[in-house]
C-alpha cells in the first residue's frame, strides 16, 4: 500500500517507534483511507500506535485540518455578528446548551449551533430538544441562516457530510479499543468544529466521575491540545472545565432536563446548574463582544436570566423550529412516565461521592438513551436527583426517583442505581464547579 511517501506499513512502524509524521504524510493517509485506499486493519494498527505514542502539536494540527477537509465545511458568513461555537465533552445531566444558547442571544451574540445526540452514558442535546412535540432540528441551510438572523439563534444536527473522516476514525476506534486518547480525542472534536464554521469556539471540558476523561491532569491536556489546535487553525478558542462529579443539576432524561431548562430560564433552577452557565455563557459573550471581560460577561448573563430575557429567547427559539410553546408555557403537559421507583438511603450520614458515569448507565436502562442506533428513546423516561454531594441523609431518605415507561427496566435500574452513591460519616469539601480556563 503506497501512501505517495512510501509504503502506509512504514509509517505505522515509525509511529510505532515514537518518532512524528510529516504533515503531509498525514493529509495523505487521511485522504487515502476516506476514499479505501487504506484497510482498516492497518489504520487500526496506526490508531493502537498513536494511543501508545502519541502526536505532537503539528502532528495533531496537521491530523485535525485533514479530517476537517475531508468532507463539507460551513460557510455561517451570512449570519451577522461574531459566531462563537460552545462545545461541551459531556456528561451527566449537561443541558448547559438549552440554558446558555438563548441566554447568550438575548445579549446579542448569535447562537448558530450544531449539536449531536447521546454517546454512550452521556446524554445528546437533540434528544432533549425533539423531547418538545414538534420540535425541527432537520432545518434546511436557508433556514438555519433565517432563524438566526431573525431570533438569534437555532439549534439543528449536524449535515450528514461534515468531516467524514472522523465519523470513520470513530468507528474503527469504537471497535479497537483506542477511543480513550487524548490526540485522537482532540482531533475528533475540533475537525467538527472547525468544519462548522464558527469565528471562535468555546469548549466545555468536563472532568471528574461523570465525564469521559476522569482525570483531571488528563482532562487539562485534552484542553490545551484543543486550545492549541483552535489557535494554529486561526481561530480563537478557550477552554473551561467544569466538574462532573455528580449530575449538572437534579434532572436526567430528556424531557425531564427540558422541565429544569424551563425553570432555570424562569429563575428557579439549580445553583450549580445556574452557575456553571452563566461561566460559559460569560466567556462565550467575552468571545462575542468586542471589548468585554469574562467578568463583565457573566454580569451581564446573569443581569438577562433575571430579567426574563432568556427564557423569552428560548420561546422563540422553539416557535421558531416548530415547537409546540404550550408545552414550554405549561411543563406540567410533558409525558410522564408510567412507573417511578426510589433509591433510598442505606444508613446515615453525608454523600460523599457519586458514581457519576454509573448514573448515566442507570437512565440509559431506563431508557433514556439507545441500546443501538435503530432503539427508541423514552422521551419520559430518566432521574430525578433528590440529594447533591455534602448533604446529610438520614437512612430512609429518597436520594433518587426514577421514571420509566417499562416495569422491568425500572427493575434493573433500581439495582444498578443502588451501588451508585456513597455515604460517609465525614463531610466532603464543596464542589468547585469551575476547575480551571485554558487560553
Amino acid at each position: 500500500m503506497q501512501t505517495g511517501t512510501g509504503r502506509f506499513v512504514d509509517l505505522i512502524h515509525r509511529k510505532k517507534e515514537g518518532k512524528a509524521l510529516e504533515p503531509r504524510e498525514i493529509l495523505t493517509m487521511i485522504r487515502q483511507y476516506v476514499a479505501g485506499e487504506i484497510p482498516d486493519y492497518q489504520m487500526s494498527a496506526m490508531l493502537m500506535a498513536v494511543c501508545f505514542q502519541g502526536m505532537d502539536d503539528e502532528e495533531l494540527t496537521a491530523l485535525t485540518l485533514a479530517m476537517r477537509d475531508s468532507g463539507e465545511t460551513v460557510d455561517l458568513s451570512r449570519i451577522e455578528g461574531i459566531k462563537v461555537d460552545k462545545h461541551s465533552t459531556g456528561g451527566v445531566g449537561d443541558k448547559t446548551t438549552l440554558v446558555i444558547g438563548p441566554l447568550v442571544a438575548a445579549c446579542g451574540v448569535p447562537v448558530a449551533k450544531m449539536s449531536g445526540r447521546g454517546l454512550g452514558f452521556t446524554g445528546g442535546t437533540l434528544d432533549k430538544l425533539e423531547s418538545i412535540p414538534g420540535f425541527c432540528i432537520g432545518l434546511s441551510e436557508d433556514e438555519f441562516f433565517e432563524a438566526v438572523n431573525s431570533t438569534g439563534i437555532s439549534v439543528i444536527g449536524q449535515t450528514g457530510n461534515l468531516a467524514p473522516a472522523d465519523k470513520m476514525l470513530y468507528a474503527l476506534r469504537d471497535v479497537t479499543g483506542t477511543v480513550e486518547s487524548i490526540p485522537l480525542i482532540a482531533s475528533s472534536i475540533m475537525s467538527k468544529k472547525l468544519a462548522a464554521g464558527s469565528d471562535k469556539i468555546l469548549l466545555d471540558v468536563t472532568t471528574g466521575s461523570g465525564a469521559f476523561i476522569k482525570d483531571l491532569d488528563q482532562s487539562r491536556e485534552l484542553a490545551r491540545r484543543m486550545v492549541a489546535i483552535g489557535k494554529s487553525a486561526g481561530r480563537e478558542t478557550v477552554a473551561m472545565l467544569t466538574s462532573m462529579d455528580e449530575p449538572l443539576g437534579y434532572a436526567v432524561g430528556n424531557n425531564l432536563e427540558v422541565k429544569e431548562v424551563i425553570r432555570t430560564l424562569r429563575g428557579d433552577g439549580p445553583a450549580d446548574l445556574k452557575e456553571v452557565c452563566l461561566a460559559l455563557a460569560g466567556m462565550m459573550l467575552s468571545l462575542g463582544r468586542e471589548g468585554l471581560t469574562y467578568e463583565e460577561g457573566r454580569e451581564l448573563a446573569e443581569k438577562t436570566m433575571e430579567s426574563g430575557a432568556a427564557y423569552d429567547k428560548f420561546i422563540a427559539m422553539v416557535k421558531g423550529q416548530g415547537g409546540d410553546l404550550s408545552y414550554i408555557e405549561n411543563p406540567d403537559r410533558f409525558e410522564r412516565a408510567a412507573f417511578q421507583g426510589e433509591v433510598k438511603a442505606k444508613e446515615d450520614g453525608y454523600l460523599v461521592s457519586m458514581d457519576t458515569e454509573g448514573i448515566g448507565i442507570t437512565a440509559g436502562l431506563l431508557g433514556a438513551g439507545r441500546d443501538t442506533k435503530e432503539s427508541k428513546i423514552d422521551y419520559s423516561a430518566g432521574i430525578i436527583m433528590k440529594k447533591k454531594l455534602g448533604e446529610r441523609v438520614q437512612k430512609g431518605d429518597v436520594i433518587a426517583e426514577l421514571y420509566t415507561a417499562d416495569k422491568e427496566r425500572l427493575m434493573r435500574a433500581e439495582a444498578y442505581m443502588g451501588a451508585c452513591c456513597q455515604i460517609s460519616d465525614i463531610k466532603p469539601e464543596p464542589v468547585k464547579l469551575v476547575v480551571d480556563i485554558i487560553r
